[in-house]
């Protein structure tokens, strides 16, 4: 490190311990900042790890207790005052928690948008050091060839699962990223022996294969800027994944609300003993770099500096609360500065129907649908369990890692939280990354992780973006059911925030929505009903290479005056064979995306009609259906004649047993015996 670098590390050091030294004795008291979270004894490593991280493509995610290291990667005191007051010139507007950080590049470093959850750093950096490696070798973009990715995490977040995930998937795949481990033996008031046995995750990883470690004390200046250029240096020449763990005091509570009456007083003392910052100031007067009147000159600078930032973040304005709403999902003419494809290039979205294709099964559909968006955009990545030489347990990916290469057609660990994650990471660098999840019921360890990143647009305050499409088969299939691989469950995607959803009925709407997906800004849970892959009724003709269908816009399969019947996926056929059997005028209307769902086509014919059934195969409590009546009740009341019919499974998992799973799901007879209730009322 240089002179400039050793002074630069210096004057952060002081801005932060000041900062934090304003909100736990001045701003948190007054009540001007709500969440306090003090960085006290993280600081030098936290911003000599910065120093390091100089090239233009490097990134990392932080933590609650990372604000020195945002600091030195560009955040302004201004910023730092502001995020915790929700002030309107905060990074994210007030939208969210100010330790909460993003930070689009400044100093070359970007600062990937935190989570609030423990450990969810973890996969979303590596998804980032995946892509380096992909725009690198595969894109041949020579400015990637040596960036890296971090993760920040305190030592108790070691024992979750995003930890495992992601140092299964940077170990197996010799990814750059460092878990950068700052060491304070305590998670809140549990200390380290509970969250690693021995109280070292270094030393429990020592034999573990393809990672380097690295193990010393973050509070010495010289032995910590020496390790952590090690660590850098070793990700970047790809010699293999490092985690770096060092020793921290921290000196404050875990949060502004903690007085650590559970530490121990001898423990508070050494604490004290090892405060980075009188270590620094020592070091740089032995290095002869700051004398002891430099270092006060230093201390007012900063006094002054800091002061100055807290007066510009008191006097900033309040946020417009008129925006609170804006940017859960892309509004079309705002783009993000980070993540998914619209920062850097533009993909065509207009429509061509050919329609003078083979007639293809759904599962061929969404197939021949990858291939050629894999063929027009290099950036679309495609990976899951199995769907590599397998092609997918439903075939959905048959042949493509032949014809594309396992860097974009690739098989994973097991490990939803893992998959998900490194998408995050992965969209945060560009592509577009498109997992398989193989059914429903699987995706339950990712949900962290789901909710994450339905939010990222609108907690960073348009600034950051994760545009992915989730592929997932679901529902009861032709053979059989079950509670494991028969859920269908889009209404909990219904309220999971920023995400849209797809639910094709046919290989023909597969497809459009699949690449209305595919080529959007958002992130997409396209559903893809397993009795309806390769069955009759879910086959069609194949509509072209650039057919398009927009979301929000639902089909009315089947014209009638006298009920209107609402539905989507396999239930769409059910409700066709119940009107063909009634042999009454009902209209059919398809809603093929549950978000945004078309509320005007529903309501339009049910002032034709005056008569409603929602049919779904999701249970029938809280279903998607509940809102869509709630809708319907409130803007066309007036409009009814009958109460709304709600078909859906009863509150009881999908059994193995056909017969029993023919009681559960609604069956033709059951619709018929609903829509002549509602025409005789």
């Amino acid at each position: 490190m240089t002179k400039a670098d050793w002074i630069f590390t210096a004057k952060t050091l002081l801005t932060s311990r000041l900062i934090d030294t304003i909100e736990e004795t001045e701003l948190a008291p007054s009540g001007k900042v709500l969440y306090q979270f003090s960085s006290r004894g993280h600081e030098l490593a936290q911003i000599l790890l910065a120093v390091h991280l100089d090239g233009k493509h490097d990134a990392a995610t932080v933590y609650y207790r990372s604000r020195p290291f945002v600091l030195a990667a560009g955040m302004t005191i201004e910023e730092a005052f502001s995020g915790p007051m929700a002030k309107s010139g905060s990074r994210n507007g007030g939208r969210d928690i100010g330790v909460v950080h993003n930070l689009t590049p400044r100093n070359g470093i970007t600062v990937l948008p935190a989570s609030g959850d423990v450990g969810a750093q973890y996969t979303p950096a590596v998804g980032w050091a995946q892509g380096a490696d992909y725009r690198a070798n595969v894109l041949n973009e020579k400015q990637w060839k040596s960036s890296c990715a971090v993760a920040l995490g305190g030592d108790a977040s070691v024992a979750t699962s995003g930890f495992w995930a992601a140092l299964t998937i940077a170990t197996t795949k010799n990814y750059p990223m460092i878990f950068f481990i700052e060491d304070n033996n305590y998670g809140i008031s549990v200390p380290g022996t509970y969250q690693t046995p021995g109280a070292n995750i270094a030393e429990n990883l020592a034999s573990f294969k393809n990672l380097l470690i690295l193990d010393g004390d973050g509070t010495d200046p010289e032995e910590a800027s020496l390790l952590i250029k090690q660590a850098v240096d070793t990700v970047r020449k790809r010699q293999s994944p490092v985690l770096l763990r060092l020793k921290v005091p921290r000196l404050c509570g875990h949060s502004g609300a903690d007085n650590q009456s559970y530490k121990p007083l001898e423990t508070k003392e050494s604490e004290i003993n090892t405060d980075p910052l009188p270590r620094l100031k020592t070091f740089l007067q032995k290095k002869k770099i700051l004398s002891a009147k430099d270092w006060t000159n230093l201390e007012a600078e900063v006094t002054i500096e800091v002061r100055q930032g807290l007066d510009r973040a008191v006097n900033q304005s309040e946020p417009d609360v008129s925006t609170t709403k804006n940017h859960l999902v892309y509004d079309g003419m705002n783009a993000q500065i980070v993540g998914g494809l619209l920062p850097e290039i533009t993909i065509s979205t207009i429509s061509q129907d050919e329609s003078e294709g083979p007639r293809i099964n759904l599962i061929h559909a969404v197939r021949l649908t990858l291939e050629q968006e894999l063929k027009v955009n290099n950036r679309v990545m495609v990976f899951g369990e199995d769907v590599g030489v397998k092609g997918g347990v439903h075939g959905a990916t048959v042949d493509l890692q032949t014809k594309f290469g396992d860097d974009r057609v690739f098989d994973t660990s097991l490990s939803e939280e893992g998959i998900i994650g490194r998408t995050i990471g992965l969209a945060f660098a560009g592509l577009m990354p498109v997992p398989e999840i193989q059914f429903r019921k699987y995706l339950d360890p990712a949900m962290e992780q789901i909710n994450d990143t339905g939010t990222i647009r609108w907690r960073t305050n348009n600034q950051f973006a994760a545009p992915m499409v989730v592929r997932i088969p679901v529902g009861h299939s032709k053979r059989t059911g079950d509670p494991w691989h028969s859920v269908s469950g889009e209404a909990i995607f219904a309220h999971t925030l920023g995400w849209k959803i797809a639910m094709p009925s046919n290989a023909r709407d597969a497809v459009g929505l699949l690449r209305t997906a595919l080529r959007g800004n958002d992130p997409t849970f396209f559903l893809e009903h397993r009795n309806l892959l390769d069955t009759s009724a879910g086959r069609s003709i194949y509509p072209g290479n650039n057919f398009m269908i927009p979301f929000g816009v639902a089909n009315v399969i089947e014209t009638g005056t006298k009920v209107t019947i609402v539905t989507w996926g396999e239930m769409v056929h059910r409700a066709k064979d119940a009107v063909s059997a009634l042999g009454e005028s009902i209209e059919i209307i398809d809603l093929r995306t549950i978000a945004p769902w078309d509320k005007l086509t529903v309501i339009d014919s049910i002032k034709k009609t005056n008569r409603c059934m929602i049919l779904h195969e999701d249970t029938i409590t809280s279903g998607f259906g509940a809102e869509i009546a709630a809708i319907i009740a409130k803007e066309a009341f007036s409009y009814l004649d009958a109460p709304i019919e709600r078909v859906a499974t009863p509150d009881v998992p999908i059994p193995y047993n056909l017969k029993m799973m023919d009681v559960i799901i609604p069956t033709n007879e059951i619709i018929i015996d609903r829509l002549e209730y509602l025409i005789n009322f």
